[in-house]
């Protein structure tokens, strides 16, 4: 008799559960819905069709049912907005990086002008060769251009790089909190898939869908 308290107990638990899951993957199907409207299509329009198409049967009831399970009880709610949050912080300072070398850069080619100027102004009393000035004129600003070309792919290398870093750390993190579909991969239509998932679980926290919420 005494075990009875507690098997009502997890009884109740289970049923809480099993109605919590079932909004979870309701919410998550409707929300499928919505999707393809903005899920990546074909770079030239051809095939559109198929792709979202393809992308819905990889959303299958399991897919998704899976899905519901890990967010059950709010834990990847909270994951999800930390790594959102690391991804912008990151996104803003590789985007200041980026201007303050740029404005570098500018500076740069000011610099030069001025330089330019101010040797022409000091040539004329001296009757230096109008052409040789200028040829030397020019290789300095192909020199800087050059330069700067440099600097700027280095900046855009690295910007990929840290991108895709995070990307990867996203997708260890979710594969480690269970999360189904997500495992590291730089495979174009898996990135895809994953994109796709992180945007339903941001949506149903949009709609109040943490655990202990019942708004859907």
């Amino acid at each position: 008799m005494e075990r009875y308290p507690g098997a009502l107990d997890e009884a109740v638990d289970g049923a809480r559960q099993q109605e919590r899951h079932y909004q979870l993957l309701s919410a998550l199907q409707s929300l499928v819905k919505e999707l393809p409207r903005c899920a990546a299509a074909g770079r030239a329009g051809a095939g559109r069709g198929g792709r979202r198409s393809s992308f819905q049967q990889r959303l299958s009831y399991t897919t998704l049912s899976d899905l519901a399970l890990a967010l059950l009880d709010g834990t990847v709610f909270e994951i999800v907005q930390g790594l959102l949050e690391i991804q912008h912080l990151t996104e803003k300072s590789l985007y200041n990086q980026r201007l303050r070398l740029q404005n570098e850069h500018r500076v740069l080619r000011q610099a030069l002008r001025q330089k330019h100027q101010e040797a022409q102004q000091a040539c004329r009393p001296h009757n230096l060769p109008v052409l040789q000035a200028a040829q030397q004129r020019e290789l300095e600003v192909r020199a800087v251009e050059h330069q700067i070309r440099e600097e700027q792919r280095a900046m855009d290398q690295k910007i990929v790089l840290e991108l895709d870093r995070k990307v990867a750390d996203q997708q260890s993190t979710l594969e480690k909190a269970g999360v189904a579909g997500f495992y590291v991969t730089t495979n174009p239509q898996e990135l895809t898939l994953q994109m796709n998932l992180l945007e339903l679980i941001r949506k149903l926290q949009q709609r109040g869908c943490q655990a202990g919420k019942t708004a859907l």
